[in-house]
């Protein structure tokens, strides 16, 4: 039962209205008990009067004022911050699927692993969201345009096919590109819908070599930043982590640095993944953040409830007590 805002204040008017109807019914008793001293035999009423019923003949009028008290606030519109789905935002989910995500530190491997907890991604994300996907080795292919159909996301999820090299900053300008062309055909009266990249890696990007160069990852995050959309980027794997190239184990470990500056470039947050579990959760956090929303809506059904149960006990209360309503 909130307090802290009102659509309505005015409704709180009325309380003058309900203070005169507590004042009133207090001068009521008084002129009643006035006229029962005056007129009647006092010696003749003690014995023939009921016993007096004290306090409790004042309690179906003290639920009834206290009702309209909450009543009142009702009527004056009550908000309270809750959590709603977004209706309007789009997302892209930029995955890495260099030949590193071949890697066993985490199991199965770091592709699986992330393609499972994507899937959940996916599945969770509230229906309101355009969510489209992106894999980037050497290159970035848009596998799927934002969408509120999740199937078609899911679906190209699980066929993600590694590849050599890490472009990341391929994998960023394609979701820049993606958003683009999206909210063009979208956009409407409102303007363009809010945009998030979630970014997930596990290694260094090595094409180019150079972060800074025109198709660099930073670069990328920097036209990320002025185009409005942040960047949640998750660096996934463990320093041990190994592939086999060629009969020989070529070490991965994965690049937090680079990852975090990125987020930090494009106004967005870094997250840090070791294992499958915590994948899912950064994930699930993500999901929380991009498809909820914190809005002050209405919390009038409270007092509505609250309200009408202390006017039926008050009435009740009258009809049990004084056999009348009060």
């Amino acid at each position: 039962m909130s307090l802290t805002g009102f659509t309505a204040p005015w409704w709180f008017l009325l309380l003058i209205a309900v203070a005169a109807v507590a004042v009133g019914y207090v001068l009521a008793q008084r002129a009643r008990r006035k006229r029962t001293m005056r007129f009647a035999n006092l010696d003749l009423l003690e014995k023939v009067a009921p016993k007096s019923q004290g306090w409790t003949r004042h309690l179906p009028a003290v639920l009834i004022v206290l009702s309209l008290l909450v009543l009142t606030v009702a009527l004056a519109g009550p908000t309270a911050e809750q959590k709603v789905p977004r209706n309007r935002a789009t997302v892209m989910l930029v995955i890495d699927v260099s030949l590193s995500m071949e890697a066993t530190d985490v199991a199965p491997t770091r592709l699986k692993a992330a393609q499972e907890a994507a899937t959940q991604f996916a599945q969770n994300m509230t229906p309101g969201i355009n969510l489209g996907l992106i894999s980037f080795a050497g290159t970035a292919t848009v596998l799927v345009n934002p969408t509120t159909d999740r199937n078609g996301v899911i679906k190209a999820i699980e066929n993600l096919k590694l590849a050599q090299s890490t472009a990341t900053g391929e994998g960023i300008f394609a979701a820049l590109q993606s958003v683009e062309s999206f909210s063009s055909v979208v956009g409407g009266a409102d303007g363009p819908p809010p945009a998030r990249i979630v970014l997930m890696s596990d290694g260094k990007q090595t094409v180019p070599e150079d972060l800074y160069a025109a198709r660099g990852g930073y670069t990328a995050a920097q036209a990320a930043k002025q185009a409005g959309v942040p960047i949640s980027s998750i660096s996934f794997g463990t320093t041990h982590g190994s592939v086999d190239i060629d009969g020989k184990a070529q070490p991965v470990s994965v690049d937090d640095e680079s990852l975090r500056e990125i987020a930090r470039l494009s106004g967005g947050e870094f997250y840090k993944a070791a294992s499958a579990e915590e994948l899912k959760k950064v994930y699930a956090d993500l999901g929380e953040q991009i498809g909820y929303e914190l809005k002050d809506a209405d919390a009038s059904k409270p007092w509505v409830i609250v309200g009408t149960l202390l006017l039926m006990l008050g009435a009740a209360a009258g009809l049990f007590l004084g056999q009348r309503l009060p």
